[in-house]
């Protein structure tokens, strides 16, 4: 990290303004070389100045530059911003003269990398910097926000700082068997306090999965059999004609997608081919799709016809479903009704039809109701944002309950001494305090590019 970087810092197009950004030991040299205006190398440290950019004799923009010297900036190291008119051959103009006069085009997520490598941030502030440039909705952006000051990492430490008393006692009765005023720290004594991190870590996983729908929102599989009404379902719920709704059995072969925001958690949606055996090559791809998306949501949205008794099909669709989230719709319910419920082994059931918008109230009240959006909504609780996180807070959590097994087992307090800290090493990962090169590379790669 000893050359300087930079990079367009805003999206590439039409606008007011542009800033190309750059970091690094010699951030303020490099542009002082092609800006006609004060001296940068001679100004304060987080002060903004105006002048021109220049190619030899020609004006390429006006503009205002912005000198941020280290360490205090994102990335710890000298920064300066060059705020130019927004414009595509414009900002392309300024940021190759930049990078003609020493910089490297920075890497996607480069800014932010440096500024956690350089201990600026932990991992848990830079994941919640994409989290808040990608957040869609009110609910994200404040997830994103607690994320990013440090909440999340500090919920962690406080966690491993108990862990590391405990080694600490450990230790002194290994080390130090003489030392009169330590407490003896016999499996006993360790069994309770592991008792209580692992409660403690069990909770935090707990609220962070349902916590997650704030960040990802709902993935969320309308399925049933052919000309059920899930493409009319979509449609309802988005108030909009997304799918091609006709008689035509099979009409949908692919899946057709919409989003949209129930009390502040996104619920991305997903129509379905029909499920139902078939000789059509296409429409063949289209079911198998549908059965693959059932594995990966979050919320399933069944329809069955109220005007018909239930089919195999729909009884091997139900089958499929009985380890998800999952929301029956009886559909045409303005039409005689020929459906057994009682054959439907599912609490959550609402009646729809084409005529009405009751039904989808409805739907949507139940939606809010399975996954307690109204508490969420209201609750404060620090969470776990993405998977990497939460992976990792449940292998700590399973190596806690291996030193309770341990433990029962009596295994010598030295040798569940080593599993506590495995444990509390696995937290480390969580904010980065331990990491492989690889991770970090990957990571920040999901990045945008002047970030």
């Amino acid at each position: 990290m000893n050359d300087t970087i930079a990079a367009i810092s805003t999206t590439l197009g039409v606008g007011a303004i542009s800033i190309i950004r750059v970091s690094g030991k010699n951030a303020i040299s490099i542009v002082n070389q092609i800006f006609q205006g004060k001296d940068l190398e001679q100004v304060e440290t987080h002060t903004i100045h105006y002048g021109h950019i220049l190619e030899k004799e020609e004006i390429i923009d006006e503009v205002l530059v912005t000198v941020m010297k280290s360490p205090k900036t994102f990335t710890t190291e000298d920064i300066v911003e060059i705020n130019c008119h927004g414009g595509i051959s414009t900002t392309n103009k300024v940021l190759e003269l930049v990078l003609n006069h020493g910089a490297r085009l920075a890497e996607p997520g480069e800014f932010t990398k440096r500024a956690f490598l350089n201990g600026r941030i932990d991992l848990t502030q830079a994941e919640s910097v994409m989290d808040l440039i990608e957040s869609k909705n009110e609910s994200k952006r404040k997830v994103a926000i607690q994320g990013l000051n440090g909440k999340i990492r500090n919920m962690i430490q406080t966690l491993r700082q108990e862990i590391l008393e405990l080694l600490a006692s450990i230790e002194v009765n290994i080390d130090y068997p003489e030392y009169e005023d330590a407490i003896v720290m016999t499996n006993e004594k360790v069994k309770p306090e592991i008792k209580k991190i692992k409660e403690k870590l069990q909770k935090i996983i707990e609220e962070s999965e349902n916590g997650k729908i704030l960040t990802n929102g709902i993935k969320t599989v309308i399925i049933g059999k052919p000309n059920v009404g899930k493409s009319s379902i979509l449609n309802r719920l988005l108030k909009e004609e997304k799918a091609i709704v006709t008689e035509v059995e099979g009409t949908t072969r692919d899946t057709v997608e919409g989003s949209i925001t129930i009390q502040g958690v996104a619920l991305n949606i997903i129509d379905t081919a029909g499920i139902r055996e078939t000789s059509d090559v296409v429409e063949k791809i289209g079911v198998e799709k549908s059965l693959k998306l059932i594995e990966e949501a979050d919320l399933i949205i069944l329809v069955l016809n109220h005007n018909e008794e239930l089919t195999e099909e729909d009884k091997k669709i139900l089958n499929a479903c009985q380890e998800k989230k999952t929301i029956v719709v009886v559909n045409k319910n303005d039409l005689e009704r020929k459906i057994n419920i009682e054959e439907i082994n599912y609490q959550n059931i609402v009646y729809t039809n084409t005529l009405e918008s009751e039904g989808i109230d409805s739907l949507k009240e139940k939606i809010i109701e399975l996954f307690h959006m109204n508490e969420l909504e209201q609750n404060d609780n620090i969470y776990l944002t993405n998977v990497r996180q939460i992976s990792l807070a449940k292998e700590a959590n399973q190596i806690l309950e291996e030193v309770e097994e341990g433990i029962k087992q009596e295994i010598p307090v030295d040798m569940v001494e080593i599993d506590i800290k495995r444990a509390w090493e696995k937290l480390g990962e969580i904010i980065g305090e331990t990491y492989t090169e690889e991770l970090i590379d990957q990571l920040f790669s999901q990045f945008c590019l002047g970030k």
